[in-house]
């Protein structure tokens, strides 16, 4: 009787014992899991490239015109961080430290002296966008900072090294905001015989950015004395049907001329005098009135960045983002 008193207490410890035992381990397990995804979450991954004679950019501050030493890749999270959105996708954003990468060495081995005794500046109009990690962490939301700036770090330190070159140089690697469906050759925005790594391509996915497409309106008055001022000898009589009409388009869908008036002009010149956002744009008389609708954003040259995001949602890496944009080029270590 006693033993088998005994075997029923074993049971009941057995029943009542085990589940606590396999939750606690459960939890414990589960705590551990948790901690070393938040530790993997925060992991930067260092770099360890030995950059040789490029290892340090002289960039030149344009706001008070001192020059500043920093590390290429240093100088790349700077870059990086001011020139695409941090929400963007991982691939895109290695796609831009790659670029930006190229672009900074470029201008590091065909320094003419533009910028005195530094490589580069930090004008996005000259040259590319520069900021602190301190004034960009201050930009950002307080809760996406942490997750951001390691985004941002990790995009340029997993792809050290590496830069685009044709014909084993580096390139001349432009970038902008938004195609609008197209890139554009750069023949068409600045003449010259261009690059010949730089071609039209199309990207799909771009519509998705509706807020690259914009609006400009102007007066009748308005329109024709901004032209007036770039040319005196503008004159139009906007009675008749063809007093504005596009003559022709780019591979790119931009205006490449334009007839306005007695004149026939460049796309381009007409977005720089109206400050439209690219030379994709729709002109028509309303009224009192002529209105611009703008599809994109900058000079359409080179990688797109809503274009390499896009691609990026789509499934594709750095390395095939950058062959979508550049014809002709190798991804090679410095």
């Amino acid at each position: 009787m006693k033993k088998y008193f005994s075997y029923l207490i074993i049971f009941f410890l057995i029943c009542f014992c085990t589940p606590i035992f396999f939750t606690s381990t459960f939890e414990k397990t589960n705590q551990n899991n948790q901690m070393d995804a938040q530790e993997e979450k925060e992991k930067i991954v260092e770099s360890t490239y030995d950059y040789s004679q490029y290892n340090t950019v002289k960039l030149l501050h344009t706001s008070n015109n001192k020059i500043e030493e920093l590390p290429l890749d240093e100088y790349l999270y700077g870059v990086v961080s001011s020139e695409m959105p941090a929400s963007f996708e991982k691939e895109a954003l290695k796609a831009q430290a790659v670029v930006a990468r190229t672009y900074t060495l470029y201008k590091m081995v065909q320094n003419n002296g533009k910028h005195g005794e530094a490589d580069i500046c930090d004008d996005p109009g000259c040259c590319q966008a520069w900021i602190s990690k301190e004034d960009r962490l201050a930009k950002w939301d307080e809760e996406n900072r942490e997750d951001y700036w390691i985004k941002i770090v990790n995009s340029v330190n997993e792809t050290q090294g590496k830069m685009i070159t044709y014909e084993g140089k580096p390139i001349n690697a432009f970038f902008h905001s938004n195609s609008g469906g197209a890139t554009e050759a750069p023949i068409n925005v600045w003449g010259g015989s261009g690059y010949p790594y730089l071609q039209s391509v199309e990207t799909s996915g771009e519509d998705a950015y509706s807020q690259y497409e914009s609006e400009t309106t102007v007066s009748k008055k308005e329109f024709e004395e901004t032209i007036k001022k770039a040319h005196s000898n503008f004159e139009i009589d906007f009675s008749k049907k063809d007093a504005i009409e596009v003559k022709e388009y780019t591979e790119g869908n931009r205006v490449k001329t334009i007839k306005v008036g007695n004149l026939e002009l460049s796309g381009v010149e007409m977005r720089t005098l109206f400050g439209l956002r690219s030379a994709n744009f729709k002109i028509t008389i309303e009224g009192d009135d002529i209105h611009f609708e703008v599809i994109g954003y900058g000079h359409g040259v080179g990688m797109s960045q809503t274009g390499a995001d896009s691609l990026a949602k789509q499934g594709k890496n750095y390395e095939e983002i950058i062959h979508h944009f550049y014809t002709g080029v190798e991804i090679q270590d410095i």
